[in-house]
């Protein structure tokens, strides 16, 4: 199941740790790591990742997807959180949603496949499981992944979380309904704007005209302030004592990759693949000298 790991937004008052703010205190301010702090700086140089989403499969059926909320909801032991704000909770939870949702009436659940035949059916929920770190608060986790649904999803699709407490770190499973309010899909693997983009540099490219990126200069800006920003947390680690998690900053931000735009990234990719079909079609190409009749 694919796997990403993304930083939600605004995880309350007190952030795990935000560089940014530690690196614009002022050269003459002196910066004072907490406990906290540095432990967030180890786990971001050690790649300990703050924020898992999976996205977990989804349901084809109205029936399928009652199953999989009796099982985030523990059969009515835990509350579900909607996006119309209300909570849910109780033996027919499940049902009640997957009756407001209208899900009996998505089209294609009913086309059951022939034995042997893939079930191509769309799914009429998408299903996502957000965790975090052991020690994380589980109150901001739901929180997070509350505004990250309404910022997403809200007066579109339809949404219910539950949090999930009972494993050594923290989750929340999120369904999405698949099919929006205005009859339009949600594919959670398929980004439009990546392919409109894609087939601009394509464009750019088979014109022969160098990829331009207007934003490379300030990328480029943002990188020095955030090398300048590591370098001083580095320092102020050595004088609290902890040498060698100053060394692993000092690694880490010496590993960190050149700049590259999204538009360089695309066309490094078409590039690839074109100098791939190129090996592919020489390699299927007869050879030059070989006899007439061999060809």
């Amino acid at each position: 199941m694919p796997k990403q790991l993304v930083r939600l937004p605004d995880l309350g008052p007190s952030p795990v740790f935000e560089i940014v703010s530690h690196g614009r205190k002022g050269r003459h301010t002196p910066l004072q790591l907490t406990r906290a702090d540095i432990e967030a700086i180890a786990r971001t140089v050690r790649n300990t990742p703050e924020v898992v989403v999976k996205v977990s499969g989804g349901g084809k059926t109205a029936a399928a997807v009652r199953a999989h909320i009796e099982y985030i909801d523990r059969h009515g032991k835990l509350e579900i959180e909607t996006d119309e704000g209300p909570t849910l909770q109780g033996r027919r939870a499940a049902a009640g949603l997957v009756e407001d949702w209208n899900l009996a009436l998505s089209s294609g659940q009913y086309r059951k496949p022939t034995p042997g035949e893939n079930d191509r059916r769309p799914k009429v929920v998408h299903n996502l499981v957000f965790s975090m770190v052991r020690g994380t608060p589980p109150d901001k986790l739901l929180a997070a992944t509350q505004k990250f649904a309404r910022e997403q999803f809200a007066l579109r699709h339809r949404y219910a979380m539950v949090l999930h407490t009972d494993q050594d770190h923290p989750h929340v499973h999120l369904v999405v309904k698949a099919e929006s309010e205005q009859g339009e899909r949600l594919y959670p693997v398929e980004s439009r704007y990546l392919r409109r983009k894609a087939e601009a540099v394509a464009q750019v490219l088979r014109i022969g005209e160098p990829i331009a990126d207007e934003g490379k200069q300030e990328l480029l800006r943002s990188r020095q302030a955030i090398l300048a920003d590591w370098a001083r947390i580095a320092d102020q680690l050595d004088v609290q004592g902890e040498r060698a998690l100053a060394c692993e900053v000092r690694a880490m931000t010496a590993a960190m990759p050149p700049v590259v735009t999204e538009k360089e990234r695309i066309a490094q990719g078409l590039a690839a693949q074109l100098h791939a079909q190129l090996a592919r079609d020489a390699a299927q190409a007869p050879s030059q000298g070989a006899p007439a009749h061999a060809r």
